[in-house]
């Protein structure tokens, strides 16, 4: 480790090896050139490399810089003139499409869309650019779009609620367009291999009239990016039909598609097709490829960089948001960690922070020894997690571990030695070297530990002869076991049977121990153990205390406090040399434990709510813990001290809307300290006022240093904790070793993202992926666009007619309003006249929440409506229970009023909430409901939504003179207690599917529609250096005759296809189905 700039040519060679990664300037490596597309007259390949836009001639060679920003461009595509180039770009905020005129250079922007835009294709006469976007569909699938390539508000080409379409490509006459439709490959690209969720289709659709679709390819296999040939006879698609992608063309009148290419591995990206059908560009291996149809043949194009771009280098920047904090137990000092770097500061006063690392390599943990003069972290070295100490005072770090993965340490009382994690299953007791002493580390412990980085870590005892820690069970059940510090046998100190922990605090007098614990979804409620049979303490021996000698040495009653000392200022330059003694620690009895009776002297603390992380001041008077409602984390007191007066209660301490982590007492147990939102906050305990600290850190980030930190630590979290220990089937390391050339060659954050969601990719597996870092909470995203919940007339606005209305969302702005109808036209925002090119999006562009006033053109002339837009989350949400609602009146119309209908849109604790809500007395009344998780996301609910279908009533309960009543209700416990048919398709997935199996295991009722995802593993997120998450499937999910899941529908008992072209005419086949099933079970 290279640390602060004072460090000494001998601390480096003291450090060794852990100092050479910073010094050792960055390979070249290798740039990666994708996404290319063929000029028209096809002398020309636009490419994107390092988000920027490139261009080379079609034989290869050097090539030429054509747009460069510091947003991430892509996908060009060359208009059929070839005097202009659209292309997408996240300068706005969101990945949005514009224009590059060629001879002028002159970039024009052609979306304002909040959603993620994906650029498809021109029109062959160069009006129109296509693209697919999620905006305004209930399901948040896209649907694809066309704008004016001279400006306009874009407008639905093709609509299917709750079904994908993208990837359109119009034909050369203009008539049709094909597009893909299910699959997500328009968002999960970059995986090689395919479930079943990941299955498209091909089909065509006139855009003239209401002509129906037509389907050309049928699933079975990933098909992406259709292109027609020159003269419209076929389309040539990407399929990985073969087991590995390749090219395939299929006649557009219909029959059996022909294989082009003959890959036997890799990826084919992204293909195009020049004007006149001569050659077939595509991406594969990170470059260049070009196939000539008359040939047969591919071959890469050669391809260098030329120009200067806009680089992410080096860049200096303010640290005030930590991800991680410690406070020295004497209240004075505080240790964070922000953008993986140390920094330190005075606790009271804050300010600017002393820098303690500077790294190559991200530190995860931070904790203060005793003595609060040291801290000891846990810092990324290459692929290893090493332990490290740092004495703050004499600037001087030591090395604690050199391999493996270390996690979770805790210093013992006396500050000599340190508990530490290893590899997620052995634990650790480090005792610190001392003059004439070298270090030792021994095993005490080892099997399934269940210790984390967020506050579960092994906790001593007061006295250090005992150490807790928690401990998985074969039933996933996590209790407390403890340990003699000296070594012997570990034995559990809890019994329960619950999965779910966050900390484990001792008592100060070491007679009991607090943890939380709890079932996922359930409250959590912190439970007290007894390590001795427990004697309670009665007010009337406070008073018989009164009469006892008072101990030599004790002072006087009247005695003055001892003046308190300033206090002192953290050390910020002082040179490295002897360090002050600690302060003698005052004695601590010792601590012993009673195992017989242990299992009965656990004890639930009645707080009321749902608690977690408990923390007891050094008094033993106080417990701190956090409680959440609603995903809102907030601090609470509660008094211990069984002498009080009044029976405690729960005392809020913060009242704010971000989350709460870290949280500790300063050692007198009267200062609170945590980290509210990334931000420190201190507060007394006493009377709570919770006040931010101020401390900021600065640094400089140089990317070219910082990209092998974060392809590190993605690699390094999958080798740990991917739920395939060979990695289904694929060489890791070996994958590492390919994709490492192309991480030297990234050359901003997004690029670097790109190559390792590729790698990533390469594993097949669900429940992936790495994702941008999300923002700040409380800060909203750029480009955020007022929605006026309309929806308008292709046809007429493309024929000049302007924006006229052919739907309103209900509930929207628009429909609160209660005037706008289908057949108005709006005509202008705030007095500004809406033109042929002007785009609705840009002008409500930052209005959410404003009033805007909106011009209306009706029968009755021209009037002005006063709206608030909405965000498009709002919308959307708006748009869902507009679709549920029709299919529940849709449900009842076709069953002659004797069905309900329910859709879970997802397996979250809100959408069981919604479960309930619309499980209401009108669908109980019915004779059986419809269960409707098509396009169920998935989540952790399943069991909890199976109760209310499963449960039968057995015994009903009949007051005087009233109905004879369901028990199960008049007692509490949900049972709808009626025949259900359950209906799914390809996109439920993860959870839903684990809600589809046990439907069909307890034998509920049929299960209607397509087979589901075969995408379930049960996942985690891991949050790198810079913010960025790479999820990680780490728990592999069986059904209980031990078939895996992922990978593996499950299947249905009546297989219904849902065509195109249901949303317009208002029907729903699969619905319909279902409904005819479920009538014939309940005999009607």
């Amino acid at each position: 480790m290279r640390l602060s700039g004072r460090l000494t040519t001998a601390l480096i060679a003291l450090l060794g090896s852990a100092a050479l990664p910073a010094q050792t300037p960055p390979a070249a490596g290798t740039p990666a050139f994708t996404q290319p597309a063929a000029s028209p007259d096809g002398r020309m390949i636009a490419f994107a490399s390092g988000g920027d836009i490139w261009e080379v001639a079609a034989t290869g060679g050097p090539a030429h810089l054509l747009v460069t920003d510091a947003a991430t461009e892509a996908r060009p595509l060359y208009s059929p003139d070839g005097r202009r180039i659209a292309f997408t770009s996240t300068r706005g905020g969101g990945t949005n499409i514009y224009l590059l005129d060629l001879a002028s250079g002159a970039v024009t922007r052609l979306t304002w869309g909040e959603a993620n835009e994906e650029l498809d294709s021109w029109s062959a006469d160069g009006k129109w650019l296509y693209f697919a976007s999620a905006a305004n569909d209930p399901g948040g699938t896209p649907d694809i779009y066309r704008v004016s390539a001279e400006g306009g508000t874009p407008i639905e080409v093709s609509r299917e609620d709750y079904l994908s379409e993208y990837q359109a490509a119009p034909s050369p006459d203009g008539a049709t367009i094909a597009i893909v439709a299910r699959g997500i490959s328009f968002s999960q690209w970059w995986r090689n291999g395919h479930s079943h969720i990941d299955e498209s289709e091909i089909w065509l659709k006139p855009l003239a009239g209401a002509g129906a679709y037509r389907k050309l390819l049928a699933g079975g296999a990933k098909r992406a990016w259709p292109m027609w040939r020159p003269g419209g006879a076929g389309i040539i698609f990407m399929s990985d039909r073969s087991g590995t992608e390749n090219l395939w063309e299929v006649p557009v009148a219909g029959g059996e598609p022909t294989q082009l290419t003959r890959f036997t591995d890799g990826r084919l990206l992204f293909p195009t097709m020049a004007a006149d059908g001569k050659a077939i560009l595509f991406e594969r291996g990170m470059a260049v490829w070009r196939y000539d149809p008359a040939t047969g043949k591919a071959a890469e194009v050669p391809i260098t960089l030329r120009g200067a771009p806009a680089t992410e280098g080096k860049r200096h920047m303010g640290v005030g948001s930590f991800t991680r904090l410690s406070v020295s137990p004497d209240g004075q000092k505080v240790a964070v960690i922000g953008h993986g770097e140390i920094f330190a500061a005075p606790a009271k006063e804050g300010g600017a922070a002393q820098r303690i690392t500077e790294s190559v390599g991200a530190e995860r943990e931070v904790i203060w020894s005793p003595d609060s003069r040291r801290i000891a972290y846990v810092s990324e070295r290459g692929l290893d997690r090493r332990l490290a100490e740092y004495d703050v005072a004499a600037e001087r770090e030591t090395p604690l571990t050199t391999a493996g993965i270390a996690t979770a340490p805790a210093y013992a009382p006396d500050g000599k030695s340190i508990i530490y994690v290893k590899d997620d299953r052995e634990l650790h007791l480090l005792t610190l070297a001392t003059p004439g002493r070298p270090a030792t580390d021994r095993i005490l412990f080892t099997g399934t530990l269940a210790t984390d980085e967020d506050g579960l870590r092994p906790v001593w005892s007061p006295d250090g002869r005992w150490i807790a820690f928690p401990l998985f069970d074969r039933r996933s059940f996590v209790n407390v076991h403890v340990v003699p510090a000296a070594g012997g046998e570990a034995r559990p100190v809890s019994f329960l049977g619950n999965g779910q922990m966050s900390r484990i605090a001792w008592s100060p007098d070491g007679k009991y121990l607090l943890i939380d614990t709890a079932q996922r979804s359930e409250a959590s409620r912190i439970v007290r153990i007894d390590l001795l049979p427990h004697v309670p303490r009665y007010k009337e021996d406070v008073f018989r205390d009164l009469f006892k000698p008072k101990p030599p040495g004790d002072p006087a009653p009247d005695a003055p406090d001892a003046p308190k000392a300033p206090p002192r200022p953290l050390p910020i330059a002082k040179k490295a040399g002897k360090s002050a003694p600690a302060p003698a620690r005052p004695a601590v009895p010792p601590v012993e434990i009673v195992w017989e009776g242990l299992r009965d002297r656990a004890t639930i603390l009645p707080l009321g709510l749902s608690a977690e992380q408990p923390i007891i001041s050094s008094d033993g008077k106080t417990l701190v813990f956090r409680a959440s409602a609603k995903g809102q984390d907030n601090l609470y007191s509660y008094n211990l001290d069984e002498l009080a007066t009044e029976t405690p209660v729960a005392q809020q301490i913060s009242a704010s809307d971000r989350p709460k982590i870290d949280a500790a007492l300063t050692a007198d147990g009267k200062t609170l300290v945590y980290l509210d939102g990334g931000r420190i906050v201190s507060t007394p305990l006493e009377k709570p006022a919770p006040k931010a600290i101020a401390v900021s850190g600065e640094m400089d980030v140089d990317f070219a240093t910082e990209k092998q930190i974060l392809f590190n630590e993605a690699w390094s979290v999958l080798d740990r904790y991917f739920f395939d220990p060979a990695f289904n089937g694929r060489d890791w390391k070996a994958l590492r070793a390919r994709y490492q050339p192309f991480v030297d060659g990234a050359r901003t954050p997004d690029e670097l993202r790109r190559v390792i969601g590729l790698m990533i990719g390469e594993l097949d597996a669900s429940h992936s992926g790495i994702s941008r870092p999300r923002r700040g909470p409380g800060s909203l995203p750029q480009g955020r666009v007022g929605m006026l919940g309309l929806r308008f007339d292709r046809g007429a606005y493309e024929g000049g007619r302007g924006l006229v209305v052919s739907e309103v969302v209900p509930l929207s702005p628009a429909a609160i309003e209660g005037r706008i109808v289908a057949g108005e036209r709006i005509v202008s925002v705030d007095g500004k006249p809406i033109g042929p090119h002007d785009n609705l999006d840009a002008l409500l562009e930052n209005r959410v929440g404003q009033r805007v006033a909106i011009g209306i053109a009706g029968a009755a002339g021209t009037r002005k409506v006063m709206l608030k837009p909405v965000s498009l989350t709002t919308i959307d949400g708006l748009a869902y229970r507009g679709w549920v609602d029709r299919r529940r009146a849709y449900v009842a119309r076709i069953s002659g009023n004797r069905l309900g209908y329910v859709h879970l849109a997802d397996m979250s604790a809100d959408s069981l909430d919604q479960l309930y809500l619309d499980l209401d007395a009108d669908n109980q009344a019915k004779q059986g409901v419809v269960i409707d998780i098509r396009n169920n996301n998935g989540g952790f609910i399943n069991g909890y939504a199976l109760d209310v279908f499963t449960r039968r009533n057995y015994l009903t309960l009949e007051p005087r003179g009233l109905y004879r009543f369901p028990a199960r209700q008049v007692l509490g416990q949900r049972a709808l207690g009626l025949p259900t048919v359950l209906l799914t398709n390809e996109s439920s997935l993860s959870d839903a599917e684990d809600f589809t199996e046990g439907y069909r295991a307890l034998g509920l009722g049929k299960v209607v529609g397509q087979p589901t995802a075969g995408w379930i593993i049960y996942t985690r997120s891991e949050t790198l250096i810079d913010g960025s998450t790479v999820r990680v499937p780490g728990w592999r999910v069986r059904t209980a005759a031990g078939e895996d899941m992922e990978m593996h529908p499950r299947p249905v008992d009546l297989p219904v296809e849902r065509p195109l072209g249901e949303t317009a005419a208002g029907t729903d086949a699969q619905l319909e189905a279902a409904v005819k099933q479920l009538l014939g079970a309940t005999g009607e």
